[in-house]
């Protein structure tokens, strides 16, 4: 064979083998850049899911004054002037749905009245006292179906009696975001009664039991009788708490002594004309 066509024949064998090792070492390649891709997708998601959560008032805006109606509720049933029938509640938790209101947590409202700060104009924080069986079996179904809030004010002394909510039930309603507890004391006794001593420890025992069991930090106390005296007040900052619940009528505002806050009570037979009369504020 002529020299010539020696080199040709080697040019050509070379040339095949590179075209082969090409195709070799292309899914190779396919290979290390899609595991890069995945690496880099990965480092990614990484980021994204350590970042930290947005501040959960961040987007709130500042007013001068906080009006907040507090709406005061016992039992859920029928049979006298402390009980509102489900017919009715569930009538006043759809109308805040439907007329736009933003049923507050404990830990929001604290929020709103100590920093002076709102999520909307249209604000309302729902509360329950004593804590009842029925706040579970009747109340609790319908702030789930119209996505409302309550806070139920909870007697820790109470958890074994027939009629009032257990520890397991709290754990439960508190569980499903719907619900968050609040302390009613530990016997439910008229603090203004009571020595400081006495008092001190109704409100302190209680906040402990609900920090311990419900893994909480109780700011609010909710008094059994609906008043406090100088000392009350003073037992209240000992124990611990930041607000504190009345009976006395009236919205309650940012500019009100904080152990003393004002409540709107919501009566059997009330119509939602009436109703409303009670959220009327002028938060701006």
């Amino acid at each position: 064979m002529h020299r010539r066509g020696i080199n040709y024949l080697l040019s050509l064998i070379t040339t095949l083998g590179l075209l082969a090792g090409c195709q070799a070492a292309s899914p190779a390649t396919k290979q290390a850049s899609s595991q890069s891709s995945k690496a880099s997708s990965k480092s990614t998601h990484s980021t994204i899911k350590h970042q930290s959560p947005a501040r959960p008032y961040q987007h709130w805006h500042a007013v001068k004054v906080v009006h907040l109606p507090i709406l005061m509720y016992h039992s859920i049933s029928s049979g006298n002037q402390l009980r509102v029938p489900a017919k009715e509640f569930r009538a006043e938790m759809t109308y805040l749905k439907t007329h736009g209101y933003r049923t507050l947590t404990a830990n929001e409202a604290v929020y709103a009245l100590k920093h002076r700060r709102l999520p909307q104009k249209k604000v309302v924080w729902v509360t329950l006292d004593d804590s009842y069986k029925d706040n579970m079996t009747a109340a609790w179904p319908i702030l789930k179906q119209t996505h409302q809030h309550a806070t139920i004010n909870f007697i820790t002394g109470f958890t074994h009696k027939k009629n009032h909510l257990t520890l397991a039930d709290a754990k439960q309603m508190q569980a499903s975001g719907n619900i968050d507890f609040q302390s009613h004391t530990v016997r439910h006794l008229d603090l203004n009664n009571l020595t400081y001593q006495v008092q001190l420890t109704e409100l302190s025992s209680s906040k402990k039991w609900l920090d311990h069991n419900l893994q909480q930090n109780t700011q609010v106390i909710c008094y059994p009788a609906g008043r406090a005296n100088d000392q009350t007040i003073k037992a209240d900052k000992q124990a611990g708490y930041q607000y504190a619940l009345s009976t006395a009528p009236g919205i309650a505002t940012s500019t009100q002594n904080a152990y003393n806050l004002t409540r709107q009570r919501v009566i059997p037979g009330m119509s939602l004309t009436a109703f409303q009369t009670l959220l009327t504020t002028t938060n701006e």
